[in-house]
């Protein structure tokens, strides 16, 4: 049977220089068109602002055909980041902070909690001004994977979180792997069922409660690596639905965020842009 998931929250397009090309992308919508491409029936839920970049993440999703009949849009700016590459790993310069969301986060009503009740798993993240609508989900009784990416240094932002959680990644790559076992460890303490730690070129770790598993990244000649975490987490979740089977998981993982490295942007699908006036 096919997978359904769904991405709620952060929807953006990346705005690279000097090219002056933008890439669709967004941790929750990056989710919901990788799930896509991998065979899942894939939806996403988020807020769009009404400029060029919002025509464009619509125009994106629905060329994907994943469904989007619970978004909102409001009038304003779009989420969006500036980005450049140096040696093939991405550098943010900046970015509005999701845009018009800051003024219109999501509320969810009767009708989205009857909606996200079909779906097996919610994927969202620290970005994706979601935090106060965790519970609402939790009560559901549908699984909430989250991606904390560089917030684990805050402790009470993550212990407010994590007993929501059901998967809970961080992005750990200069942490040392002691570090990182102690992080995935400390976060199924606090509620999380399954703790995942991705540390870029030296792989990721997974802790269950009981046993750390390890895998490490295939080596590839990265062209961009924004995306990878997110494609990982994708993979990663998608064969723990269809086999739970972490170490299966982790390979999967591994496997898809190589492929996604080796696009310009998240998942490519870029464009020109000319900077506003």
């Amino acid at each position: 049977m096919k997978k359904r998931v769904i991405g709620i929250g952060d929807n953006v397009c990346d705005k690279y220089y000097p090219s002056k090309i933008m890439y669709p992308g967004g941790q929750a919508m990056n989710f919901s068109v990788y799930a896509k491409k991998m065979g899942a029936d894939s939806a996403y839920m988020g807020v769009f602002g009404t400029d060029q970049a919002a025509e464009y993440i619509i125009h994106i999703l629905d060329q994907f055909q994943i469904d989007r009949s619970r978004c909102r849009q409001h009038k304003g700016e779009n989420g969006y980041a500036k980005v450049r590459l140096e040696d093939g790993e991405r550098e943010f310069i900046m970015s509005n902070k999701g845009g018009i969301i800051n003024e219109h986060p999501l509320e969810l009503d009767d009708e989205d909690l009857n909606y996200i009740r079909s779906f097996q798993l919610v994927h969202t993240s620290c970005n994706s001004h979601f935090d106060s609508q965790l519970a609402k989900v939790k009560a559901a009784e549908v699984p909430i994977s989250y991606d904390f990416s560089g917030r684990w240094k805050q402790e009470s932002y993550m212990d407010s979180i994590l007993p929501f959680v059901d998967y809970g990644f961080i992005s750990c790559a200069d942490a040392a792997e002691d570090e990182s076992r102690e992080l995935c460890k400390r976060m199924v303490e606090k509620g999380c069922r399954l703790s995942i730690a991705t540390r870029g070129k030296k792989g990721s770790i997974v802790y269950d409660g009981i046993r750390f598993y390890h895998h490490m990244q295939e080596p590839v000649d990265a062209v961009d690596t924004l995306g990878a975490g997110d494609s990982f987490a994708a993979a990663f979740l998608l064969s723990m639905l269809d086999t739970q089977n972490i170490e299966t998981a982790m390979a999967a993982g591994a496997g898809f965020a190589a492929k996604t490295c080796m696009v310009n942007g998240a998942f490519g699908y870029g464009i020109p842009f000319e900077d506003s006036k």
